[in-house]
């Protein structure tokens, strides 16, 4: 089984900083829902602070213009701040026009791509054809919000898995988790990556406990509750 790449998702800064001294924490993903919920106001300002804090593990920092032509000049300015960088690219933008054009004049700029926003095997198709190889990329597959829908990621991860086996520089990552469980399914198809929330990290790192121990968490945590509101029969 290979080993499976943690990304820490996550905008704010403080919650970076600590993260970023954790082991399990191999980097982090962002974008511009995660910007706005962390308070940032100016996007470049508050990208450029959060490099600071993280200047060696790789971050993905995602574009938010919706032609390609501005996609464009955003991507260069963002990659521009620092090597760490990986530029997220959508699969598509709101119009639905497919952003391989795009995708492949900046990969063949050896420019670090993060594809992000990827539900389908025939987008990874897509995507994969577009890159060179000479530089890392990332496909990220949106398994939770799959999984939202009642469609199971799993098949799709495994076939993206065997449509880039042949390029060492692309990677799968898993995004969207859900649960912690969603890490176990990751190693176990051999997922490069797998981008995970704060308190989920917390949970992965706690995993090894017997069921026997569970069991006895669990009745103490029942115990003390009880306990605490006074309850009586």
């Amino acid at each position: 089984m290979r080993q499976t790449k943690i990304f820490c998702d996550i905008a704010d800064s403080e919650t970076i900083r600590k993260f970023n001294k954790k082991k399990i924490v191999n980097g982090f993903t962002t974008n511009p829902s995660l910007m706005r919920k962390a308070g940032a106001k100016s996007y470049e300002k508050y990208s450029k602070h959060l490099l600071k804090i993280c200047n060696k593990k790789p971050i993905s920092l995602e574009v938010f213009a919706d032609n390609l032509k501005d996609m464009e000049k955003q991507a260069l300015k963002i990659n521009s701040w620092g090597k760490n960088i990986y530029v997220k690219i959508p699969v598509i933008n709101s119009k639905g026009k497919f952003t391989g054009k795009l995708i492949k004049k900046l990969n063949s700029n050896k420019i670090k791509l993060n594809i992000t926003a990827v539900y389908t095997i025939n987008q990874v198709k897509k995507i994969n054809k577009c890159l060179d190889n000479k530089t890392n990329s990332i496909i990220s597959i949106f398994s939770g919000r799959m999984a939202d829908t009642g469609k199971d990621p799993v098949p799709i991860i495994k076939k993206a898995i065997k449509l880039t086996r042949n390029k060492k520089k692309v990677e799968i990552l898993w995004a969207s988790t859900r649960e912690p469980y969603n890490y176990t399914q990751a190693k176990q198809l051999g997922c490069q990556i797998i981008t995970v929330p704060p308190k989920m990290i917390n949970k992965i790192s706690s995993f090894g406990k017997s069921f026997n121990q569970l069991t006895q968490d669990t009745v103490k945590t029942f115990l003390e509750d009880s306990k605490k509101s006074r309850f009586k029969i």
